[in-house]
């Protein structure tokens, strides 16, 4: 299992210096959040350029944006910014994807699509394009939202076949599902309306889903959870669970608090593995 951590808060240099620090500390990765406005006293950073500085400040750990809604970003535009970012970091990017959140006034306040179904039909058209652009190849395309001619991308990324697109994926809805099959990892969203939890039972069961219809090899499943930085003992206990459903990503996650300072004790603490 790998471990990551996400960086909710602290100003642009702060988030850097700890990105710096997690790395020192053991983590494997480290993720901030694409974000356009969620309160006036939330300071928001571009995702893209954040990464850009955690990769030119780190050496070792993956780094992604948990997660980018694509429905709102220009397939083209992206495939560009992710390729140009995987060669910046020495093919360290992750691309975790999704519809995004509609408290996130990024959305409708601004004129783009929130009904679910339209942000679902982008997501599925950009990945395509992405996944098409990044070959190298000329590659057009005509969709219901996005339409262009052939043209050809250079430079394809570093990471072959192409940069890793992790899917959040709804439990048990087949499209949703249908949807990470296609790709390199699963997000797990477990449906409120499926009546299950979401603890690592459930994810041992969407595991073995996966297993009957695409292989494993290379594929990730990332659980995001807490843990205290205080007890390691406790926190590798509970993340153990998870490994043990067939988790291979623990992200350490705590969107209740943008305080630098509590996610530098979280950083410090380590990451939660058995020693």
């Amino acid at each position: 299992m790998q471990y990551g951590i996400v960086l909710t808060g602290g100003q642009l240099h702060e988030q850097v210096a700890l990105a710096q620090a997690a790395e020192q500390a053991g983590w494997d990765g480290v993720f901030t959040w694409d974000g356009i406005h969620l309160g006036d006293e939330i300071a928001v950073y571009d995702p893209w350029v954040l990464l850009a500085a955690f990769a030119a400040a780190t050496q070792r750990v993956r780094l992604g944006a948990i997660i980018m809604p694509l429905a709102r970003r220009r397939p083209w535009k992206v495939a560009r910014e992710a390729v140009t970012l995987d060669h910046l970091s020495n093919g360290r990017l992750v691309l975790p994807v999704g519809l995004g959140a509609l408290d996130d006034s990024g959305w409708g306040r601004v004129g783009e699509p929130t009904e679910r179904r339209v942000r679902a039909e982008r997501l599925d058209e950009t990945l395509e394009i992405l996944v098409g652009l990044w070959s190298g190849d000329p590659f057009g395309y005509q969709g219901q939202h996005y339409q262009f001619a052939p043209m050809a991308f250079r430079p394809t990324p570093i990471q072959s076949p192409r940069i890793p697109i992790w899917v959040v994926g709804g439990w048990p809805s087949e499209q949703s599902m249908g949807r990470v099959l296609r790709y390199d990892g699963l997000m797990p969203y477990v449906l409120p309306s499926s009546g299950l939890d979401n603890g690592p039972p459930t994810i041992a069961a969407i595991r073995a889903w996966i297993a009957e219809r695409r292989s494993l090899d290379g594929f990730d499943i990332v659980v995001e959870g807490t843990t205290p930085a205080e007890d390691p003992a406790a926190a590798a206990e509970t993340v153990a669970a998870w490994q043990a459903a067939g988790a291979t990503w623990w992200i350490e996650s705590d969107w209740s608090t943008f305080d630098p300072d509590a996610i530098r004790r979280r950083i410090q603490g380590g990451p939660p593995k058995r020693e």
